[in-house]
């Protein structure tokens, strides 16, 4: 049996879980909604606050769905109740982020400013100049915007400048040696 897909998934107060025909899953609680179908093969049912996935058969598919769809329902459940949020640090001289309403600017030494849109599944916290925070209720859609962002200027090796998660470590790597 999947460790994962064996364990139940609490629902919180203030959350509710309705699963319709074809297991479609919707969450609504107080940070929003969110809806997913998942496959139809893979057993999903309520009782009270507590919510089980279970799997028909041992096939080798019905095994790694067991544990997906039951993470997949989980990280539904905490996104309404809790959201998600990714912090990113700027590194660099003269590399900043400017937040001007719903966009934030960013300057990485391109030659043009980066400019990123909130919409409303994604929203933008700007803490001080070198400091990002992407929110959201959907984890897979925050963790996105995030590499998104971090992919405009990943960190480099020798002077460990650009974007980088907070807490990421950066191997360094010696530079060039003269004679």
């Amino acid at each position: 049996m999947s460790r994962i897909g064996r364990m139940p998934v609490q629902i919180p107060a203030g959350v509710t879980v309705t699963i319709a025909e074809g297991n479609v899953v919707t969450v609504k609680g107080p940070l929003g909604t969110l809806t997913n179908t998942f496959n139809p093969r893979m057993i999903i049912t309520q009782e009270g606050n507590v919510l089980t996935v279970a799997r028909p058969t041992d096939e080798k598919e019905d095994r790694s769905l067991h544990g997906l769809t039951r993470a997949l329902i989980n990280n539904m459940v905490e996104g309404v109740s809790k959201g998600y949020q990714k912090q990113l640090d700027i590194i660099g001289v003269g590399y900043r982020v400017v937040q001007q309403g719903n966009k934030i600017t960013c300057n990485l030494g391109h030659s043009h400013p980066i400019v990123f849109e909130e919409n409303a599944d994604i929203k933008f916290e700007v803490p001080n100049p070198n400091t990002i925070i992407v929110k959201g209720i959907d984890k897979q859609i925050v963790g996105q915007m995030a590499a998104v962002i971090r992919g405009k200027r990943p960190p480099e090796p020798y002077h460990g400048k650009g974007v980088r998660y907070n807490g990421e470590y950066v191997r360094r790597k010696a530079g060039k040696t003269g004679k």
